[in-house]
């Protein structure tokens, strides 16, 4: 029995671990694959208040480490549902059940990426992440300064991505599968006013080319739809904004979800069953950056300790 389960082990959940544990509660940690979450790709986080410069794995290591000194338990599952009776939340993993008072579920989301797994795009994407292909602009960006970059999507994230590269990049496709965005207006009309931005639409990327002596990734070949055409350009960094994927369905009996699978909760945390409170990229919210899925991980743990000592 422990006051409070986290479900998921990433910025979140380690951070919601920290806060519970200082509170004097008893805390668990549940994470399917390793702890990290996404930032654990992130060769060098620069937009973290207060650090400079580090690797996302070696962030990870230390919210780990922080964590678990203070008394935060870990265990590796896959977690199937939650069931609520009142006082006392069951938590079904692959690994057995788990009770607690409180559940926060930091769950997290996952880039969707331009192919469907177990084609060889797909293959060619997973190996070039971190070396050319990133999901994130405000992450990895000033990576390529003064290079020539590419945004794959037509939604306001990729709008938003293109316009900030366009400010520190020497020349930024935006390549959309459509002629027509679903993005923001007022974002589309001052991307269209940038120079050095060229606009690829009704447009695939098709392959993904590497120097073959450094091993990262050096072209992009896009298809036009309508006529078929094939097309190399010389890129250094491809920026996949097609969307994310929430892993919620496993608690959609306890939780709300939105029309895109993320958890309705506002800044309180709070969901529509008392006790359960959602962190991080699994609820819905406009920012999903390092900074805020540590200020939601706090606030869910203080939210769960009220919660508990009411």
């Amino acid at each position: 029995m422990y006051d409070i389960v986290i479900i998921g082990a990433g910025t979140a959940g380690m951070s919601a671990a920290i806060y519970a544990q200082r509170g004097g509660k008893k805390s668990l940690m549940l994470e399917k694959l390793t702890y990290g979450g996404q930032i654990i790709n992130t060769p060098d986080i620069e937009n973290y208040p207060g650090l400079m410069h580090v690797s996302g794995f070696d962030f990870a290591g230390k919210l780990f480490e922080q964590a678990s000194q203070l008394g935060a338990s870990y265990e590796a599952a896959s977690v199937l549902g939650i069931e609520d009776k009142g006082d006392v939340k069951v938590v079904h993993t692959d690994n057995g059940d788990y009770q607690a008072g409180a559940v926060i579920i930091a769950a997290g989301a996952k880039n969707r990426p331009l192919a469907a797994e177990g084609t060889p795009l797909f293959d060619k994407e997973k190996s070039l992440t971190g070396r050319g292909v990133s999901y994130c602009a405000t992450c990895d960006g000033m990576f390529y300064r003064n290079k020539v970059t590419a945004v794959v999507g037509g939604g306001n994230t990729a709008l938003d991505d293109a316009v900030f590269l366009a400010d520190i990049c020497q020349k930024v496709y935006v390549i959309h599968r459509r002629d027509q965005f679903r993005g923001s207006r007022t974002t589309l009309d001052k991307l269209k006013e940038k120079p050095n931005v060229e606009f690829i639409l009704n447009s695939e990327v098709t392959d993904l080319l590497t120097d073959e002596q450094a091993q990262t990734l050096d072209r992009v070949e896009t298809c036009d739809k309508v006529t078929g055409q094939k097309r190399q350009i010389p890129v250094n960094g491809l920026f996949v904004a097609v969307g994310q994927a929430p892993c919620n369905q496993p608690f959609a009996d306890v939780v709300d979800l939105d029309e895109k699978g993320y958890i309705i909760a506002g800044e309180d945390t709070h969901t529509r069953t008392a006790g359960i409170f959602a962190a991080g990229d699994c609820r819905t919210k406009t920012l999903r950056q390092l900074s805020t899925a540590a200020a939601d991980g706090a606030q869910a743990a203080t939210e769960a300790i009220r919660y508990l000592n009411t």
